[in-house]
C-alpha cells in the first residue's frame, strides 16, 4: 500500500473550514498551573450534527517541547445526534502543563474524515510569574 494516514488527514483554516477543530487556550500560562483549553468543531461555520453528518469524537494531543512524542490528553466521544437530543461539537480539557510545546487538536466527521489543526502552548516558569507581580 503506498498510502499512510498522513495522506487521509486534512487540515485548514477553522474560519473557512466547518471541519476544522479550533482549539482556545490561554496565550501564557505559569507552569503547574491548571488552566481549560476547549476544542470546537464548527466555530465560525456551523457543522451539521444530524444522523446522516456529524462529529463522532474531538481528541487533544500535546506535544513538548523538545520532545519525539505527542502526549494525550484526552479523546471525548459525541454521540447524541437525533432530533430529541443533539450533542454540541465542542470539548473542554483541564490540564497543567511543566512546560511549552504545541496542541494538535483531531476530529473525526462521519462523512469527510479525519480533520487536525495546532497551535502553540506557552508555558511560563513559576519563577517568570512571581516576577511579574513587582
Amino acid at each position: 500500500m503506498d498510502k499512510s494516514l498522513n495522506d487521509y488527514v486534512k487540515t485548514a483554516d477553522w474560519k473557512s473550514e466547518k471541519h476544522v477543530p479550533a482549539i482556545a487556550a490561554p496565550e501564557k500560562v505559569a507552569a503547574g498551573e491548571t488552566f481549560e483549553v476547549e476544542v470546537s468543531v464548527g466555530k465560525e461555520i456551523p457543522h451539521p450534527n444530524t444522523i446522516e453528518q456529524h462529529i463522532v469524537w474531538i481528541a487533544l494531543h500535546f506535544v513538548p517541547e523538545g520532545s519525539p512524542v505527542s502526549e494525550g490528553i484526552g479523546r471525548v466521544g459525541l454521540s447524541s445526534h437525533g432530533s430529541v437530543a443533539s450533542t454540541a461539537s465542542a470539548a473542554k480539557f483541564s490540564l497543567a502543563l511543566q512546560k511549552g510545546g504545541e496542541f494538535h487538536a483531531t476530529a473525526y466527521c462521519n462523512l469527510h474524515g479525519l480533520w487536525l489543526s495546532s497551535c502553540p502552548a506557552r508555558a511560563r516558569r513559576l519563577e517568570d510569574k512571581i516576577g511579574e507581580n513587582r
